[in-house]
């Protein structure tokens, strides 16, 4: 068993990275329904909570089907981080989380995210603050370090440990390398076997496999793993990986019939939380990802985004139910 505070997650939990515009209500609750153990909110800006503005304010809608759930925060200012906190506080999450690993310019620029790995100190000062101003168990998102020259993960592991986080989740590239290159894993590794850390620590990056779950677990020893962009779309690889580790065996592959019901479940959903305009829009970025890899598809993916209406969406998947009765994934 795995705590954070006092949130007990299974032995090696797998957890479902916060991602913008992709981690949202509806698409959480298909990774939950599909074995994830943990999730996260996508990022809010500390900014923008204080501002009141819209956005930030809807991305706090939490489930209770969704615990254990976590809202991340980031911002580059202790005293909106604290009372960022706070307010996050007020939906009863049961984790806060610090994103110190967003590598997008417009984050990174305004000295958040990322932006802070060039200042220990500062993120030494934020982490303290955001601990300070709750009751609720903090964790923290990070990278290796700015650059390959100024890889300095493991004082940061010990020093926000110090200041009283509960769990740390590092993805194995520097914020130069963005999302390009191979993640390493074993400065995540070096920080798990340091005998001062004594917090779980996650490791995040390339994980889009059962057998490099495996891999990664026996060779890193690490306490669990995030998985993020893997899991767009396939929602069915949490559930894939667990099978995998328990009876080194496949499940099967998610049959048309299994794609068309989530991207229908996710539709829906999207419709119930946001209203029907944005819900059929913001759904559209999914499709290609659910039916990736069946061969005809093109002109039915084309009239899924290009459909305003729900009920045109819902034919179309109608369509393909029938159309795909017999078609093998492989």
């Amino acid at each position: 068993m795995v705590k954070i505070g006092n949130i007990e997650l299974p032995e090696f939990p797998l957890l479902l990275a916060p991602m913008e515009d992709v981690s949202d209500p509806p698409f959480r609750r298909l990774c939950k329904q599909h074995g994830a153990d943990l999730m996260y909110s996508e990022f809010i800006s500390s900014e923008g909570l204080i501002r009141d503005a819209i956005k930030s304010r809807q991305k706090l809608d939490i489930f209770d089907y969704e615990r254990p759930i976590g809202i991340q925060i980031f911002g580059g200012d202790e005293e909106a981080m604290a009372m960022s906190a706070k307010i996050v506080e007020t939906v009863n999450p049961d984790i806060v989380d610090i994103n110190f690993g967003c590598p997008v310019k417009k984050v990174v620029c305004k000295g958040a995210g990322a932006g802070v790995l060039k200042d220990i100190d500062l993120m030494v000062r934020l982490t303290k603050a955001v601990v300070n101003s709750t009751h609720l168990p903090v964790t923290v998102k990070t990278r290796l370090g700015w650059d390959d020259d100024s890889i300095n993960i493991y004082e940061v592991a010990e020093r926000l440990q110090d200041v009283g986080i509960k769990a740390l989740t590092i993805h194995g590239r520097t914020r130069a390398q963005m999302y390009k290159g191979e993640a390493d894993w074993a400065p995540i590794a070096k920080v798990k076997n340091n005998p001062r850390i004594h917090i779980p620590i996650f490791g995040n990056g390339d994980i889009d496999s059962p057998e490099k779950a495996l891999k990664y677990r026996n060779e890193y020893g690490l306490d669990g793993i995030m998985i993020g962009r893997a899991a767009i779309g396939y929602p069915w690889i949490f559930n894939q990986i667990k099978h995998y580790f328990k009876t080194g065996e496949h499940l099967p592959e998610p049959t048309v019939e299994d794609r068309v019901e989530a991207a229908r479940n996710h539709l829906k959903w999207s419709i119930d939380w946001k209203g029907e305009r944005v819900g059929v829009f913001e759904t559209r970025r999914h499709y290609t990802n659910y039916f990736k890899g069946i061969h005809g598809f093109k002109e039915y993916r084309q009239r899924m985004v290009s459909n305003d209406k729900p009920e045109d969406v819902y034919a179309v998947f109608d369509e393909v139910l029938d159309k795909f009765a017999d078609y093998k994934m492989v």
